[in-house]
């Protein structure tokens, strides 16, 4: 394992147990959020980077009880945390890196990833990773319950033009992995990029 991840490891590890208590008003905007999928009952989605698994009762709900919902993530203690809440009632928990997903080609109908890109030691190659699991023409969620100015001042820091999740970066980097961006939304309340699986 590399020191990226066991430095992600470290990070959530510290903090799953207080995780929901910290951010216990980001249910609606998880469930806003899965709603621009446009998921169908049915359809095969993993939320990538699960943590806690906040996002699988509004996927479980978009699928219905014939969908596929699947949670991954990299950290042992925010998979219990998901398990302690119930959460693995409304979708199978998966312990694995998003840059090695254990699936065949165009397995998904979609993926959602909360907070995510901003943890991942390579993110073109794991959104590539995403894309090779998702069928052609099915769609990406990137989303944070609150934007980026808000979340940069929460965590102390400035916004600087190589911000990864500035749009023109946003955009050139998920059209270098496999992705077209669809729409890209920057509020003070949410962060929400939508882009589909190219051909």
């Amino acid at each position: 394992m590399s020191d990226d991840h066991t430095h992600v490891q470290e990070f959530f590890t510290a903090r799953a147990a207080d995780w929901d208590r910290r951010f216990p008003d980001d249910g609606p905007a998880y469930a806003a959020a899965v709603a621009g999928l446009g998921l169908r009952e049915g359809d095969r989605v993993l939320d990538a980077g699960c943590g806690t698994g906040r996002a699988l009762p509004p996927l479980r709900a978009a699928v219905g009880p014939s969908g596929v919902v699947l949670g991954a993530d990299l950290t042992p203690a925010m998979l219990r945390e998901a398990a302690r809440a119930g959460r693995d009632r409304d979708g199978a928990l998966l312990l694995t890196d998003v840059a090695a997903l254990p699936l065949r080609p165009s397995a998904l109908d979609a993926v959602f990833a909360a907070g995510l890109i901003a943890h991942l030691p390579d993110p073109a190659d794991s959104l590539r990773e995403i894309a090779r699991v998702v069928r052609p023409g099915g769609v990406l969620a990137l989303f944070h319950p609150i934007g980026r100015a808000a979340l940069a001042a929460r965590q102390g820091r400035t916004l600087t033009p190589d911000d990864l999740r500035a749009e023109h970066n946003l955009r050139a980097l998920l059209s270098r992995s496999g992705w077209r961006m669809t729409s890209y939304a920057d509020e003070d309340t949410r962060f929400l990029t939508l882009a589909v699986r190219t051909a």
